[in-house]
């Protein structure tokens, strides 16, 4: 069982200075091939995602208030706005991290050994243990934000909705990009949501500020493999 510092974990001045040392490497020349791959990924469904929020979204959320809050408009609106957009944006985040996983694997192993001269041998796992793995993680997930996508869809009660989508965000971040450290160290998921739920403030911390950043456009297409680098540091930094 890999364990972590758990009053490091309470300090959130840590995750800043990760984020910040992983952006420092996200030029490293041992890092490139590694990153500009995914940097192409991201370019490509953050673009798509965009022209469906900006084309379908307005229109959609329309058609769920009903005549009778018609007056209330001008403030479930935006908030419905948001909803759909983190929703669709954490989805597209998803689908672009399952297509870029055997990079962010590799990028996280390079960052380790670049960090520390006393980086551990990376465990080999069996393929379809990391695919249950993931599969978990995935089930997991769905089966949280349902309950966040069914509130979203409630008028009056989706006030409290973009509340709800940013907390189930930024742990659904913490857990995808952890994942690829902790799993170089041969922890699957169960034992990767356990670890982290010993240092949640730091590992919500963590999430949320990758999760404002991938908000940015333009940046968002440079914070996911920003976020794996980081993830890597940070996990070093709560083993100190």
């Amino acid at each position: 069982m890999i364990k972590l510092n758990k009053n490091a974990g309470l300090n959130p001045l840590l995750v800043v200075q990760s984020l910040l040392e992983g952006a420092k490497l996200l030029g490293h020349k041992q890092l490139r091939k590694f990153i500009l791959i995914p940097i192409f990924i991201n370019l490509v469904l953050y673009s798509a995602l965009l022209y469906f929020v900006y084309t379908y979204v307005g229109s959609l959320i329309e058609q769920f208030i009903p005549d009778w809050l018609l007056w209330l408009s001008w403030l479930i609106q935006p908030l419905a706005f948001i909803s759909f957009f983190l929703a669709g944006f954490f989805t597209f985040t998803l689908i672009a991290n399952l297509i870029a996983a055997p990079f962010y694997g590799d990028l996280s192993a390079k960052t380790q050994k670049i960090i520390s001269s006393e980086a551990g041998d990376i465990i080999p796992q069996k393929m379809l243990a990391v695919i249950g793995s993931e599969l978990k993680r995935v089930l997991y997930l769905i089966s949280r934000a349902i309950p966040v996508l069914i509130i979203s869809l409630i008028p009056g009660l989706n006030i409290i909705a973009p509340i709800l989508w940013l907390l189930f965000g930024a742990w659904a971040l913490s857990l995808e990009y952890f994942a690829y450290p902790l799993e170089n160290e041969g922890a699957l998921f169960k034992e990767q949501r356990d670890i982290l739920k010993d240092v949640r403030v730091g590992a919500l911390s963590f999430g949320g500020i990758v999760l404002l950043g991938l908000t940015v456009p333009i940046l968002n297409i440079l914070v996911p493999p920003i976020a794996v680098i980081s993830a890597t540091i940070y996990r070093q930094k709560l083993a100190d």
